[in-house]
């Protein structure tokens, strides 16, 4: 029985849920984080874009069976590997749409069409926009876009242009990593784009979007007001507040730096929730970068 819900998690991929955590962006940056209400209702948005994100995962992998049979990582996923029949494993992405788009309608209306939205893009993803190169990273990258305004509907907390642009760049960046790593580590024939992309051309777009990224979040911490809650009072001069999270851009430049460090030496750029998870230097840029963003807007 254990073993039988351990192959429904790895088929879920739960590993990935970490993805979803970008609904609360909005909240974390409107000093709300700590408003129970807001906090809940972000908590359900999460979970509803748990369900929704395992459906995509579950028709991609479906429609990849016959190029994740040949993946020398992916032909251990359980539908790959045959432990989830394709009959059993479509019955469920057809329950859990259906699931997760009725606990959407329950948040609201314009949450329910943002998530309608999401799994038809994922669908459309899963089955037509990954054959095409560069669309392919672009459709990613949307749907992290998605995460976002979700976060943004369910609280009604705006998130600043400039942070939302680097969610954009970021998830570009990173998809662009993805595609990279699958590029030079494995055959063309396990992704269909594959053979249309050039490591030069990814070699481009990767610096790219890296630079982008930095620059949206610098320009970010140095146009937003960011806005001070002090909850036990401030420590900081109340003139300068927008300022100080300027501190954090070296982090992020480390961050994304770092991250493409894994590719080019390690070839590990396949895997974001693993580098993201696992690697240390990189666990404790991001754990230090929350800590200060949270002390700045809370605390401080």
């Amino acid at each position: 029985m254990r073993e039988r819900i351990f192959v429904y998690l790895k088929a879920l991929r739960v590993n990935q849920w970490i993805k979803n955590s970008i609904i609360f962006t909005a909240i974390i940056f409107s000093g709300t984080l700590f408003d129970q209400r807001l906090f809940l209702l972000s908590l359900t948005a999460f979970f509803i874009y748990c369900l929704l994100s395992s459906t995509s995962y579950l028709l991609n992998d479906i429609i990849d069976y016959p190029y994740d049979i040949k993946h020398p990582v992916k032909k251990t996923r359980p539908i790959a590997a045959g432990k989830i029949s394709i009959p059993h494993a479509t019955f469920l992405v057809f329950t859990l749409t259906i699931i997760s788009l009725l606990l959407s309608l329950f948040v609201s209306l314009s949450f329910f069409f943002l998530a309608l939205f999401f799994i038809l893009l994922h669908f459309f993803y899963s089955l037509y926009l990954k054959k095409f190169p560069t669309i392919d990273i672009f459709s990613i990258s949307f749907s992290f876009m998605v995460r976002a305004f979700a976060g943004e509907v369910v609280t009604g907390y705006h998130i600043p242009i400039w942070l939302l642009l680097t969610i954009f760049f970021i998830s570009l960046f990173m998809a662009t990593i993805k595609r990279h790593a699958e590029l030079i580590t494995q055959e063309k024939g396990t992704r269909e784009s594959l053979y249309r992309y050039k490591e030069h051309f990814l070699d481009f777009l990767t610096n790219t979007f890296a630079t982008a990224t930095i620059i949206a979040y610098a320009t970010y911490t140095y146009v937003e007001r960011i806005p001070q809650v002090n909850a036990f009072g401030s420590f900081l001069p109340t003139m300068e507040v927008r300022k100080w999270i300027m501190v954090t851009v070296p982090l992020v430049v480390y961050g994304v730096a770092r991250y493409a460090q894994l590719l080019y030496e390690r070839d590990e750029g396949e895997r974001p929730e693993k580098i993201i998870t696992q690697d240390k230097p990189l666990v404790v840029t991001i754990l230090l970068w929350v800590t200060i963003v949270i002390l700045l807007i809370y605390v401080l």
